[in-house]
């Protein structure tokens, strides 16, 4: 026994870590059966893929890969040849096919067959159940005149298409696995501006030698989320129930209320009569509403009368004056008492 301690050993970030390039000399005997890969692309991609698909033939048959185009299927297809001698290109060349037929172009979808360089396809479609969250967030993901994928673009490395329900991302493997958590926490409500900021500030603090082995999170900005209630929602009062050890009574069939009222036995045409009978008493009661409400047209409004234009009522009458001036009547007209 020793009290020696024993030094740990330096991991290298495996990110960094060189893959040693395959050559036709390693497989000399080239492939002994045919694989091959095939993918649909939509119709808008037609028009693009008949113009650039030569160039498509050319780039795959420098590594010994048969490219086929069908119009009519509206199928792309990928095989290998007696010649091919790399076991893993016809992978890279299905991945290459997929990313043309999600908008990518030749020029950055060709990327994919070259060594340290991988594509990956993130389905946000069924991310969010809702359709105008799913736009709101995806058009954040994009953001103003497609800043936020540039932005995103120049940290991790990667080419980034957002088209329809996925985006496809192209470059180097760390930058996929960054492109992924940004994308799934835009998706999941977390703005990217958060992770923009991270990606920044752990690019600056990679480049201190000092602060290069030590742990991160304390510069990094921390996400909260906040719920903000909505104004249309009225404060419930959560009024605690009644323990009771009984179940709740089960709730009645409409076969038992039948059975209860008697309708149940009731034959096919005297159900038909009540029906009627009910229906009729419901017109009956919306034409009496009608009428009321046509009636409220020919009220006549209230009118404001002041004080002084308002009609004598009887007890303001003089009896008196009355009494003299039916008197001088009666002497004019001499009328017999």
């Amino acid at each position: 026994m020793t009290d020696e301690k024993e030094e740990p050993e330096v991991v290298e970030d495996a990110w960094s870590l060189k893959i040693p390039e395959f050559k036709p000399e390693d497989n000399p005997h080239s492939l002994l059966e045919e694989s091959s890969f095939s993918t649909l692309f939509p119709q808008y991609r037609e028009e693009y893929l008949k113009e650039c698909w030569p160039l498509v033939e050319k780039i795959l048959g420098a590594h010994f890969i048969k490219a086929e185009l069908d119009l009519m299927e509206g199928s792309m297809t990928v095989k290998t040849t007696r010649k091919t001698w790399d076991p893993y290109i016809i992978i890279k060349a299905r991945d290459m096919i997929k990313l043309l037929s999600r908008s990518v172009p030749v020029e950055q979808a060709q990327k994919v067959l070259e060594d340290g360089f991988g594509s990956d396809i993130i389905k946000i479609g069924s991310m969010v159940h809702k359709k105008e969250k799913f736009l709101k967030r995806r058009q954040r993901l994009i953001g103003p005149a497609g800043c936020t994928v540039k932005s995103l673009e120049l940290l991790t490395d990667c080419y980034l298409k957002v088209q329809g329900q996925t985006v496809a991302a192209v470059g180097p493997y760390k930058g996929l696995i960054q492109v992924r958590r940004v994308v799934e926490d835009t998706m999941k409500n977390i703005h990217p501006i958060y992770n923009i900021k991270s990606l920044m500030i752990k690019r600056e603090l990679a480049k201190d030698p000092q602060l290069k082995s030590e742990n991160w999170s304390r510069f990094l900005p921390k996400y909260t989320s906040k719920k903000v209630k909505s104004k249309n929602k009225k404060p419930t009062s959560k009024k605690k129930k009644e323990y009771t050890p009984f179940p709740p009574p089960q709730p009645e069939r409409k076969i038992d209320k039948l059975l209860a009222s008697g309708e149940y036995f009731l034959k096919e045409d005297q159900k038909r009569k009540i029906r009627n009978q009910e229906i009729l008493k419901k017109r009956e009661k919306a034409e009496v509403a009608r009428q009321e409400r046509r009636k409220e047209a020919f009220v006549p409004p209230a009118e404001n009368v002041l004080p002084s234009q308002k009609p004598n009522s009887s007890l303001d009458v003089d009896v008196k004056a009355l009494k003299e001036k039916v008197k001088k009547l009666k002497k004019r007209i001499k009328i017999p008492e």
